[in-house]
């Protein structure tokens, strides 16, 4: 179909008036509806052009977003994760004005103490030496060849190392001894010295009837090992009294003064020991060895012959100290105690006696060793194999809950799963106390 424009219609009524003819006033009423069709398409095209650029522009251009405000949406409030504390409460909208923030509640602290309570464990390390059965120390074994039990209750091993450690050591040395004896054992200070390393370090305590702390704790320089020679104490005299001949009494004597022995007397002969205080002396060293750093392996370093005469402290007392800050006790026994057939003797306690030899509980009962030497080599010998020892253990650990006190003794039991083998290891530990307040 044909596109009517005004040039088109101009040419349909021209050619109308040519064939129809007519009068003068058909004519005008063509001419007239001409200029009035002419009129209106011309008004319909002005209103219809604006709206045609426009959809002609849109077709052209991309779409645009869709309009947005200047105002940015509210983050959304966190959750609140499981198993934690606590979340302060969500802001708490108002018509007054924005989001008010409620203020946190205050933690409740007898909450926080009752958890720390039912939540206290104890992680225990235990030092563990394993020989065969002609006293050469096994290496090579791993976590899977140990097992460790707490009254009976296997525990799970979480900690293993065969790394050595450095070591925190206290020597006591036995100034009561037999003169010979001590004159020994001062000509083997400078090999105990050179027994410890450089990242060792060690103190050097002395008792009789009373404990002297000679040295404190230091590394081994040249210098401590030359302080160490210059602790050379003189030990008891002794031997049988004469009670004869030209160099004895003539006759029996009172205060000095001499008394016919058929003629009674009255009064009562007190015989007079000398004091021998071992455990006060171990308890001494203990104390301060509590207070040394704990990534050191602690020990006690007695040379003596064991006897215990006069302390304050008994063995118990001074047992559970060493327990409760994982300090083992070696010894190196000399004198009497070193020999053969006097050691088994010498464990027996006489009452009102002392004991005459109390090294081999305190060894047993904390993990370590005692080694009877009696020349000099021997001893200097010991010397290096006790720290050799002591240094190079297996570390185990494991951590045990508090059940009950907390302070009750707990036995330890090391198994390890090789034939013919040895294991010294404590019998048991004091867990130390919870803090005052929890």
């Amino acid at each position: 179909m044909q596109k009517l424009t005004p040039s088109s219609i101009y040419h349909i009524v021209m050619g109308a008036n040519k064939a129809t003819g007519g009068s003068k006033m058909l004519r005008a009423a063509r001419w007239a509806w001409l200029l009035a069709l002419l009129a209106g398409m011309g008004m319909a095209q002005q209103s219809s052009a604006p709206a045609t650029a426009q959809d002609n522009a849109q077709d052209q251009l991309p779409s645009a977003p869709s309009p947005q405000n200047n105002v940015p949406k509210p983050a959304p409030l966190p959750t609140a994760p499981v198993a934690a504390a606590p979340a302060p409460a969500p802001p708490q909208m108002n018509d007054a004005g924005p989001a008010v923030p409620a203020a946190p509640a205050p933690p409740n602290e007898r909450d926080q103490m009752m958890y720390t309570m039912r939540t206290t464990v104890n992680f225990v390390v235990v030092p563990v030496t394993v020989k065969d059965w002609s006293g050469h120390l096994v290496e090579g074994l791993v976590k899977q060849d140990f097992a460790v039990f707490e009254d009976g209750v296997q525990q799970q091993i979480r900690y293993f190392t065969s790394d050595p450690f450095p070591l925190s050591a206290a020597v006591v040395l036995d100034v009561g001894l037999p003169d010979p004896v001590l004159r020994k054992v001062n000509d083997t200070l400078p090999a105990l010295a050179a027994a410890f390393s450089q990242f060792d370090e060690i103190a050097f305590y002395t008792f009789g009837n009373s404990v002297t702390k000679e040295l404190d704790f230091s590394a081994v320089t040249d210098r401590y090992a030359r302080s160490m020679k210059r602790l050379k104490r003189q030990g008891q005299q002794g031997g049988a009294p004469v009670v004869g001949g030209p160099l004895g009494q003539s006759s029996p004597s009172i205060n000095g003064k001499p008394v016919d022995p058929n003629v009674p007397h009255g009064g009562v002969y007190v015989q007079y020991r000398e004091a021998h205080v071992l455990n006060d002396a171990i308890l001494a060293a203990a104390m301060d060895l509590s207070t040394r750093p704990k990534d050191r392996r602690k020990l006690i370093f007695v040379i003596s012959d064991g006897k215990e005469v006069g302390s304050r402290a008994n063995y118990p007392q001074v047992l559970k100290v060493l327990l409760s800050n994982a300090i083992s006790v070696y010894g190196v026994a000399v004198g009497d105690s070193a020999m053969p057939i006097l050691r088994e003797i010498e464990k027996v306690n006489a009452p009102r006696s002392g004991f005459a030899n109390l090294l081999p509980r305190y060894t047993r009962a904390t993990g370590g060793d005692v080694l009877p030497e009696f020349d000099r080599n021997a001893i200097e010998t010991a010397y290096a194999r006790v720290t050799a020892q002591a240094r190079n253990q297996y570390t185990l650990g494991y951590t045990a809950k508090a059940s009950g006190p907390n302070n009750r003794y707990r036995n330890i039991e090391v198994i390890v799963h090789r034939p013919n083998l040895k294991v010294q290891a404590k019998e048991g530990y004091y867990p130390l106390p919870i803090a005052p307040g929890l």
